[in-house]
């Protein structure tokens, strides 16, 4: 499903430009308080253990939900589907509101605590359906051409988890990492050396996770039991609870220093307030206000000649007032250019952000509808009886983005540099465009594929699905290439999207380019969903069948993969056009220079 996205190579770039972050920041800082005692490695047993039991119970449960939706709340495969994206979609959308309340009212310590606990209390529930009768459908025997669906007060009580689960979703992605480099002092070499080596054994427990709930825990739920399958990771949720709040007394809890969020904000307030002023037509630079707080992070960003009509928050009139030390009395009445400056150059992303959710329907539909496509084949390892669970292809996706990543950076990167003479060998947004492009073969070979696997599940099946249809005699690591060229599209798009967004911002809206990485995200998930619908719905009567019943024998899926291309076509062309547009936000006497002349 759609959170394995936030996958290893993304959370690998993320660590990197945290990093760099962190150092960019220590030399601004003037004022740490001397009585902070940093523990460092002393608290780490806590954290990184807090760490690995959390995402092997997140992960462990989140992975195989589409099946056990399908199998054990007896829904149909649309339904599921649906659910899940609009699940999937809403948890990376809360991160943005998760790092807003973190930011500005409670700090990373109680976000955390309050959100482990409730992600505890949501896998448990999502446990007690499997484990409690009443508390899902009854089991539907083989030989049943139909089943009772759930009640509306079992779903009531699954959707109940899955909100627990997407409310600590929400504090955890973005507090947990930088929380860990709280407890290092970053102006010692001890300090910087803890940094470093924190993100090695946060990448090492993220990919820890994956691997271990995508096979081992996946597989018990499939073939051994769903309550014992659901009930580890609730176990190993608790031992996260547990550890975390052992090590209570001893971390460094930074306080809340407010969200950039706000200030974006008041600069939308404050224009609209003064939209009838008018800006004069030269030097307008002259007439608006221009300050920079002492202990600003950020160096000061140029003027830009871009959405003037934003200009007018600065805009100084007799009505505004000012502090001693120069700032605004009234933040919601007056914002200096440095403020306009930041906003904008969140909008001069958008554009390439919304190119960004278009190409991440690709990857939700290997995450999701590849799942349908794996239960009808031969999913048989050899001659063997092993059957791979339908769940756990999604490791071959995470192995091609683990083994390529190392090759791209080792052997390509110095290859392309010797021509280009660029840094990463190409631009980001060339970055972004291959990834675009590998996508787009993914989804066509997948409807390639789904073509074959039809064709032999009504030429030459191997055995029924119960309540699906035929099970297709093709193999299902005929899966594999449309995944293997999901995962390369995700080492240049996903990780290039990341690095895009850190560094078009200054220093205090790091966090924003985090959270617009996620809500890119859910806007794919919550497009995936609705186009699934409407497909449903308008194939159902047409003379070509429904594209998606419910046997995939049946239906069409592959013009649905082909419909999903065209998308991609498209998407794919209005991105070189955004990419031509797009101004590189000048960097530390970087010129500002254009992708078609990088």
């Amino acid at each position: 499903m759609a959170e394995r996205e936030t996958n290893r190579t993304t959370t690998m770039k993320t660590i990197e430009i945290e990093k760099e972050s962190m150092e960019i920041s220590e030399k601004h800082e003037t004022n740490d308080d001397p009585k902070t005692i940093y523990r460092g490695w002393k608290v780490m047993p806590f954290i990184i253990g807090n760490e690995t039991f959390e995402k092997l119970g997140a992960i462990g449960t989140l992975a195989n939900l589409l099946v056990y939706l399908t199998t054990v709340f007896n829904m149909k495969n649309i339904e599921a589907a649906n659910m899940l994206n609009i699940f999937s979609g809403s948890t990376n959308f809360a991160t943005l509101l998760g790092a807003f309340f973190s930011d500005t009212y409670f700090g990373r310590y109680n976000t955390l605590a309050f959100c482990t606990i409730t992600s505890f209390l949501g896998l448990l529930a999502i446990q007690f359906t499997a484990v409690f009768k009443n508390l899902h459908p009854p089991h539907c025997a083989k030989e049943s051409a139909t089943c009772k669906g759930p009640t509306t007060g079992q779903m009531a009580f699954l959707i109940s988890g899955f909100a627990l689960l997407l409310i600590g979703a929400a504090g955890i992605r973005p507090c947990n990492l930088a929380f860990g480099v709280d407890q290092f002092n970053p102006k010692t070499d001890s300090g910087k050396k803890g940094i470093n080596s924190f993100f090695n054994w946060y990448l090492f427990t993220f990919t820890f996770a994956q691997m271990v709930s995508l096979t081992l825990i996946v597989y018990i739920q499939s073939n051994v039991s769903w309550a014992i399958g659901l009930g580890i990771p609730a176990i190993l949720m608790l031992i996260a609870c547990v550890l975390f709040f052992m090590g209570g007394k001893l971390y460094v809890k930074v306080k809340p220093s407010g969200s950039p969020i706000t200030s974006i904000i008041q600069v939308l307030v404050v224009a609209v307030k003064k939209r009838g002023l008018k800006l004069p037509a030269q030097h307008p630079m002259l007439s608006l206000f221009d300050y920079v707080p002492p202990k600003c992070v950020n160096y000061k960003l140029p003027y830009t000649y871009q959405f003037r009509a934003l200009d007018k928050a600065a805009m100084l009139t007799p009505q505004d007032k000012l502090n001693q030390d120069g700032s605004a009395a009234d933040p919601w009445s007056l914002c200096s250019i440095q403020q306009v400056e930041e906003l904008k150059c969140l909008i001069r992303v958008l554009p390439i952000w919304f190119a960004a959710i278009l190409y991440h329907l690709v990857i939700v539909q290997q995450n999701t509808l590849l799942v349908f496509q794996a239960i009808q084949s031969d999913r048989r390892v050899g001659n063997s009886n092993f059957k791979i669970p339908a769940a756990s292809y999604s490791v071959f996706l995470m192995l091609s983005m683990t083994l390529w990543l190392p090759i791209y950076d080792r052997l390509v990167v110095p290859f392309l540099q010797r021509y280009t003479g660029k840094d990463g060998g190409i631009t980001i947004l060339q970055r972004i465009g291959v990834g675009m492009f590998l996508a787009l073969l993914s989804i066509l070979v997948s409807g390639i594929v789904e073509t074959k696997r039809r064709h032999l599940a009504l030429t030459s099946p191997i055995g029924m699905q119960p309540r699906k249809g035929a099970i297709s005699s093709m193999s299902g690591f005929w899966l594999v290439p449309q995944l293997t060229l999901a995962g390369l599209a995700e080492t240049f798009t996903a990780v290039g999207q990341i690095e895009f967004y850190y560094k078009q911002f200054p220093e205090n809206m790091k966090s924003i380019g985090g959270s617009l990485f996620y809500c890119g995200m859910a806007g794919s998930s919550y497009l995936s969903a609705f186009l699934i619908s409407v497909v449903h719905r308008t194939t159902s009567e047409s003379a070509t069948g429904n594209w998606l019943p419910e046997d995939l024998n049946k239906g069409r899926l592959e013009y649905f993969y082909f419909m999903i291309a065209g998308i991609e076509v498209l998407n794919f062309v209005y991105f070189l056009i955004c990419s031509k547009w797009y101004k590189y936000r000048e960097t530390g006497g970087s010129s500002i220079s254009s992708i078609g002349s990088a």
